[in-house]
């Protein structure tokens, strides 16, 4: 299933895309996309739907990141070499994580803010796991079983923030507006091989990364293991999963967004973004 938030900020609706491509809406089978929604449980539920007896949603309404009311919005950093290298660091023994802020989730085609004094705002594709059951000591091999489904993330980042202000990376990685996510969460059945699939990025048109999952230091699996050892991971939870090469501070000279820029992403099987950057 392709699963989706459409509608109005604030007053999202839950919703599926079917195999046509046409949205259809949930809301007589649940509320919200929550974690509670992305259970197993709850899954199996609207699995067993035949997505022509749900009404049709006409137009293009906006779509709202895939999941609402999480615990946590967890990022790995540094987790492609090629991007480790470009960024002057070493790669990581162990995987490197941080904590973006929950009130930097946005829909995948909302405006970005450029932060006030931001002078380094950069761009980062990345695929996102969504947690859908509560994850405590889980060990490499079962820790796909915990997971809902998969969606685009842009781990918006702002440089000076993250590298020259001094502390947690957190700092900036955690503006309003920086961590889109969506168009859809795809359900894992959807996802033949989360280890296998390509992503890209544009800046104004222009072709700034491309990479594969297959690159990834650590795997997604890994990841999720790693994180679940140091913190409980709860059902909405988002993880997202580090940027192959291609970002701004990489380019010689390094280049970074401006107000009007437009950054488009997108993973195989899990459709496209694209921001525009305005002034916050």
């Amino acid at each position: 299933m392709k699963l989706v938030r459409y509608g109005e900020m604030g007053a999202e609706k839950p919703g599926l895309i079917d195999k046509s491509g046409q949205l259809r809406d949930l809301s007589a089978h649940l509320k919200d996309l929550t974690g509670e929604a992305y259970s197993p449980e709850s899954l199996k539920k609207l699995a067993a739907l035949d997505p022509a007896s749900l009404p049709a949603v006409s137009g293009k309404p906006r779509f709202g990141a895939p999941v609402t009311g999480i615990s946590k919005f967890v990022a790995i950093g540094l987790n492609y070499s090629d991007h480790a290298k470009e960024t002057g660091n070493p790669i990581p023994a162990e995987p490197i994580f941080f904590l973006k802020a929950n009130t930097a989730l946005s829909g995948p085609n909302d405006a970005v803010e450029k932060p006030r004094g931001s002078t380094k705002l950069d761009w980062e594709v990345e695929i996102a796991a969504i947690i859908g059951t509560r994850a405590k000591y889980v060990s490499e091999a079962e820790a796909l079983n915990y997971v809902a489904g998969y969606c685009v993330c842009n781990d918006v980042s702002e440089r000076n923030f993250q590298i020259e202000r001094l502390g947690q990376w957190t700092k900036g990685k955690s503006h309003d507006t920086f961590g889109p996510l969506g168009p859809w969460l795809a359900t894992k059945d959807e996802i033949k091989d989360v280890q296998n699939l390509s992503m890209w990025l544009d800046v104004n048109g222009q072709r700034r990364q491309t990479g594969s999952t297959a690159t990834m230091i650590f795997t997604m699996a890994k990841c999720i293991s790693y994180v679940s050892q140091f913190m409980t991971l709860q059902p909405g939870d988002v993880v997202t999963t580090g940027t192959p090469p291609g970002v701004g501070m990489g380019m010689k000279p390094p280049t970074f967004l401006n107000v009007g820029d437009v950054v488009s992403l997108g993973i195989e099987g899990l459709g496209e973004q694209r921001q525009e950057i305005v002034a916050a």
